[in-house]
């Protein structure tokens, strides 16, 4: 009997060993990855526009990867890797917005609305750290935003939505960006997020 409990015993002291190393595996593996990515995070807090739905993708090579719809009050996070890249908001036309991030840093860019045809267009624009724009992490605004948006990710009905207008969301983009490409160098520098300008 005694030699059955003192199995019990070391088996028991075993199992939790094992479990343990399991847990500090588990909880020190994302600590160990941290800094390895950048974070960035799409926002839109606008009463102008409310009503219209936008859709944010990264572009920057010749796949179109959906990052998610995003309705007023709502905002989306995306990591990456370190490096240059090349983001678009569409809703009636596209619009862009470049970026150059760096590992274990968020970066900001709030979305707003601006006059079109038929509807509201939206724009992408960089939040600064610099304090030199108007959209920048010192300011009121932002300290609302970061607060009131709600995170919004990915569901198998936003995919399905992007599956049926896939072609459109393609067409735009071919459209689109030779006139993003045309801009003011003193534009495009506006409309960058830069290394800096991570918290």
């Amino acid at each position: 009997m005694r030699i059955f409990q003192l199995f019990i015993l070391i088996t028991s002291v075993f199992s939790i060993s094992t479990i343990s190393a399991d847990v500090t595996q588990g909880i020190s593996q994302p600590e160990s990855n941290k800094g390895s990515a950048a974070e960035v995070i799409f926002m839109r807090s606008s009463f102008v526009g409310a009503a219209i739905k936008t859709t944010v993708y990264d572009v920057t090579d010749a796949e179109t990867r959906f990052l998610g719809i995003l309705k007023n009050k709502q905002k989306i996070s995306y990591n990456v890797p370190a490096g240059k890249y090349v983001f678009m908001v569409v809703s009636e036309a596209a619009d862009f917005m470049e970026a150059e991030v760096s590992a274990g840093k968020t970066y900001y860019s709030i979305i707003t609305p601006r006059a079109g045809a038929w509807k509201a267009r939206f724009s992408m624009f960089p939040i600064r750290t610099d304090g030199t724009t108007k959209f920048n992490t010192d300011s009121k605004d932002f300290s609302k935003w970061k607060k009131k948006t709600k995170l919004t990710t990915l569901n198998d009905k936003s995919l399905a939505w992007f599956e049926k207008h896939k072609a459109s969301v393609e067409s735009k983009r071919e459209k689109y960006w030779p006139v993003w490409q045309q801009k003011a160098a003193e534009d495009l520098a506006a409309r960058t997020i830069n290394p800096d300008d991570g918290l």
